[in-house]
C-alpha cells in the first residue's frame, strides 16, 4: 500500500469515528439521559424498567392498573370489557407546575389516551389540563372537532398546523409552562399557544365540559397523568426538567 493510500485510509477511518461519536452524543438510547440534558436539569419519569415514579390516582403506588412494560415502553392491552374504573390512570408521584416535559407516544388504530397536567387529587375523577392523545382518522371523539383532536388542549383549544402521524407511528410530544404560557409542540412543531387564567381562555373553558371546575385554567402545582381510556397506547422517553422558579427547587 502506498503512502498516499495509507493516508486516504486514515482520513476515511478518523471520519468515520468523529461521525459515530458525534452521533452517540446526539442521541441517547431510549429511557436513558444524554450527559448535557442531565447537565440541563432533566430528569426521567420513566425509565423503562420500571414504575417507580408512579402510582394510581390518589393511591400509594401502581399496582392494581392496567399498566404493564414491554420492550422498554410504558403501555397497555387492549380492554377486555372490564369495568377498571379506578385503577385506570397513573399520576407522577411528583408534582410540577412550571416545567418543560416531553414525550414520545403511538396510539393504536380507533384509540385515545391523553397526558394531563396540573393534576390535583381533590375531585373524584382526575381533572386537569389534556394534552391529547387520539386516533384522529378513526375515534368518534376526534369527530366532534379540532378541539378534540391530538395535540389540542382537550375541549377547550384546538392544536393548528399539526405535522401528525397516524395511528401505530411514533409521535414526539412536548408540553412546555414558563410563567403562565403554555405550549404544546408535536414532531417538534410548536402547535398550540396559550395564557393561563387569560379572558381568552376564561371564555374557552366556560364552553367546555369543565366550565363547573373552580381552579381549572389557572396555575396548579400538580401531577402529571397517563390517561388510561380503554385502548391500546404506548410511551417512552418521558422526561422533565422544572422551569422558572421551579427549576431552583
Amino acid at each position: 500500500m502506498s503512502l498516499r493510500t495509507s493516508l486516504a485510509v486514515a482520513s476515511l477511518l478518523t471520519a468515520s469515528t468523529v461521525i459515530t461519536l458525534a452521533a452517540g452524543r446526539q442521541a441517547a438510547a431510549p429511557n436513558t439521559l444524554t450527559d448535557a440534558e442531565k447537565k440541563a436539569g432533566w430528569s426521567l419519569l420513566f425509565d423503562g424498567k420500571s414504575l417507580d415514579g408512579w402510582r394510581g390516582y390518589k393511591k400509594t403506588d401502581a399496582s392494581g392498573t392496567r399498566w404493564k412494560i414491554e420492550n422498554g415502553w410504558l403501555t397497555l392491552p387492549p380492554s377486555t370489557g372490564e369495568d377498571t374504573k379506578g385503577a385506570r390512570d397513573i399520576i407522577s408521584k411528583d408534582t410540577f407546575d412550571q416545567f418543560d416535559l416531553m414525550f414520545e407516544w403511538k396510539i393504536a388504530q380507533g384509540g385515545n389516551s391523553g397526558v394531563k397536567y396540573f393534576v390535583l387529587e381533590d375531585q373524584d375523577a382526575a381533572i386537569g389540563h389534556e394534552y391529547q392523545v387520539i386516533d384522529d382518522e378513526r375515534h368518534p371523539d376526534a369527530k366532534i372537532g379540532p378541539h378534540r383532536q391530538t395535540a389540542a388542549f382537550y375541549d377547550v383549544f384546538p392544536a393548528s398546523n399539526r405535522p401528525i402521524k397516524p395511528a401505530g407511528e411514533l409521535n414526539t410530544s412536548r408540553i412546555l409552562v414558563q410563567g403562565n404560557t403554555v405550549e404544546h409542540y408535536l414532531n417538534g412543531t410548536r402547535v398550540l399557544r396559550y395564557t393561563l387564567d387569560s379572558p381568552e381562555l376564561r371564555a374557552a373553558v366556560a364552553k367546555s365540559k369543565f366550565k363547573d371546575v373552580q381552579r381549572f385554567g389557572k396555575l396548579q402545582n400538580g401531577h402529571i397523568l397517563l390517561q388510561d381510556h380503554g385502548n391500546q397506547v404506548w410511551f417512552r422517553n418521558i422526561k422533565i426538567r422544572r422551569t422558572g422558579n421551579s427549576a431552583t427547587r
